[in-house]
């Protein structure tokens, strides 16, 4: 197992960019991930990006945001477009990744595995490579009713406590989705349960990631 980490990086400028087709879609995907980055890189700057949160969804991706990042959110910028719709937009969400993200010259970007079953999340992981050519990308899963799970190459063993927190951060935001039938906390440690046993983390727990293109 071979670990990396961002020390090298100028961490004075840190940028982490964190997308989401959804409200939820980045809590759930790297919610963990993005708990540990703030806790060990104190001048890290997490650019929250949701396409779709409306109404109640506004103010829950909102609240989210604000717990998992803390002091070192920036935004989050949140937009309106329709759930299930966004390929069918995809010129006015490429220009939002060209005009307002692509600026932001991210060290680290987290967003969706371009092999998602939901027609949004494979949209904004095309948009996400058609932008940034020359970044760190990781692509995070959702466990779904679709069932379209694969085989990630990037583990990031999470301690005991992340995984409680995140899950219960999860829980605490994201009140509409209760009544979704995969909204469930036995998911989300299940998931992360499975990913940890494959990278043998200390604490049984982790999250997962596609990492399609690294420079070692």
């Amino acid at each position: 197992m071979i670990h990396l980490n961002l020390q090298g990086r100028d961490q004075s400028r840190l940028r982490i960019l964190c997308l989401g087709a959804h409200s939820d879609d980045i809590e759930i995907g790297c919610g963990g991930t993005v708990l540990q980055l703030a806790e060990h890189y104190a001048a890290a700057e997490f650019h929250w990006v949701v396409f779709s949160a409306l109404g109640v969804r506004e103010v829950e991706a909102r609240r989210a945001a604000e717990l998992f990042a803390s002091t070192r959110l920036k935004g989050p910028l949140l937009k309106s477009f329709q759930d299930g719709f966004m390929p069918y937009v995809g010129a006015e969400i490429k220009a939002i990744f060209e005009k307002e993200l692509k600026p932001l010259s991210p060290d680290l970007i987290f967003t969706h595995h371009r092999k998602d079953a939901h027609q949004d999340h494979r949209l904004i992981s095309e948009l996400t490579w058609n932008t940034f050519r020359d970044h760190l990308i990781l692509e995070y899963e959702i466990p779904k009713y679709d069932g379209d799970l694969g085989q990630p190459n990037v583990f990031v063993p999470l301690l005991a406590e992340t995984s409680q927190k995140k899950v219960r951060y999860i829980v605490e935001s994201f009140e509409s989705q209760r009544v979704k039938h995969w909204f469930q906390e036995d998911i989300f440690f299940s998931l992360m349960r499975l990913r940890g046993m494959e990278c043998c983390s200390p604490s049984g727990h982790a999250e997962a990631f596609y990492g399609r293109k690294l420079a070692l």
